[in-house]
């Protein structure tokens, strides 16, 4: 077996995490669209036009790892449940089918928000059509063809619905156990990928707020009054991040984003540093990156990256889009090396040089994980965006 090795460019010294800030008439063709007063191919019209500007603005800041802005999307998290049969679409959701412990269930619920709506496993899982392969296809129709290997695809957490419903997430005469349910969605999750790279993606990031979660004290205490095993519970999740991504090919990037919770107005759902998962996360998920919320204290101090292993990457998630004013560039940089020293010091120790190769900078989530995203605009995006840039030519000459 042979030796892993850091992966670059791929995630590239100036990155970020996907969603952008829709235009007015997407969102507004898309509310057409889901009334039943434009057909398919009207509003893929008016997606394709505005992502043509939003690649085009990733181009003039200086982004290479070239997204759609997740514009054919409602929620970040679209794509994998939704198409996997087996799965049914529940509106309105007994509530009791929430698990109370999960933060962003707490959040919805304290703040009373109406017409929630979910999807649950009834039957076997099973993949019978591609999740992300025509968002693929026609990101890369818009692009040209040397930007297509940086194409980044975001994904759903493989777990997404099974935190939030626990033990209603599946009937348990449909599957026995979580190895089981996990198993299948394994299955699709690889194919998946594979079908991916037969269409020349090589550049994939998994969205996770649910492996946060773990870091927080409430969710922790909560599953503990239950009765829930919170540690077996994130072996399951890691043992099926593995099998997901088991035999993927070696020059395909896989990155996972974690973060706090990044809601409509950029509303956050948990607190809480990566210490309590730090191992687990870096040693233990198949993984070759880590996008890493870290612009405000809430998501804790560097120590944990002392755990990061020296042939992976990590992503800092230094600068928000959740409010539009710019963050100082020397504090970014100083931010950045302050990790570097950090990741230096750990296990295996390294030198700073080393260190700071390991590292890349981008926002710490993205600017519309729903799609009326953050309440900032797209120029302060794009300023944004320029300011990873330029934070990342004052600290590497490979940007």
């Amino acid at each position: 077996m042979s030796t892993p090795t850091l992966k670059l460019k791929p995630p590239f010294r100036a990155d970020h995490i996907g969603s952008l800030k829709r235009p007015q008439k997407l969102l507004q063709k898309r509310k057409e669209y889901d009334a039943g007063k434009c057909s398919a191919q009207d509003l893929k019209a008016v997606e394709d036009e505005a992502i043509r500007a939003i690649v085009q603005l990733q181009r003039e800041v200086g982004i290479k790892s070239i997204t759609d802005g997740e514009f054919r999307r409602h929620m970040f998290y679209d794509g994998v449940f939704d198409n996997l049969d087996g799965m049914k679409h529940l509106k309105p959701v007994p509530p009791e089918m929430f698990m109370d412990y999960v933060p962003d269930v707490a959040a919805f619920k304290e703040l009373d928000f109406k017409g929630a709506d979910t999807w649950i496993c009834v039957s076997k899982l099973k993949r019978t059509k591609p999740f992300y392969v025509s968002q693929f296809e026609g990101l890369k129709a818009l692009t040209a063809p040397e930007e297509h290997k940086n194409i980044k695809i975001t994904m759903a957490a493989p777990e997404w619905f099974h935190l939030r419903h626990g033990e209603y997430a599946y009937p348990k005469e449909v599957y026995k156990n979580d190895d089981e349910y996990f198993a299948d969605i394994a299955v699709a999750y690889r194919a998946e990928i594979q079908d991916l790279y037969k269409a020349g993606c090589r550049n994939i990031q998994i969205d996770d707020p649910l492996l946060a979660y773990f870091c927080a004290e409430s969710m922790i205490k909560g599953m503990e009054e239950r009765g829930i095993d919170h540690q077996a519970l994130l072996n399951t999740y890691i043992k099926a991040y593995n099998e997901c991504l088991k035999d993927r090919p070696a020059d395909m990037t896989v990155g996972l984003h974690l973060c706090r919770g990044n809601f409509k107005d950029g509303l956050h759902f948990s607190e809480g540093g990566y210490d309590r998962i730090a191992i687990k996360l870096f040693r233990e998920i198949n993984v070759d990156c880590y996008y890493l919320e870290y612009d405000t204290p809430r998501a804790g101090t560097f120590e944990p990256l002392k755990h990061l292993p020296a042939h992976k990457a990590v992503v800092l998630g230094l600068i928000s889009t959740k409010f539009a004013r710019l963050e100082d560039v020397d504090d970014l940089v100083q931010r950045v090396h302050n990790a570097a020293n950090i990741i230096a010091s750990g296990d295996p120790p390294r030198s700073v040089e080393a260190a700071l190769n390991q590292i890349c900078i981008s926002p710490q989530c993205g600017f519309a994980s729903h799609s009326e995203g953050n309440p900032i605009d797209e120029h302060a995006m794009r300023e944004k965006l320029a300011l990873v840039v330029r934070t990342a030519k004052a600290i590497w000459h490979d940007v």
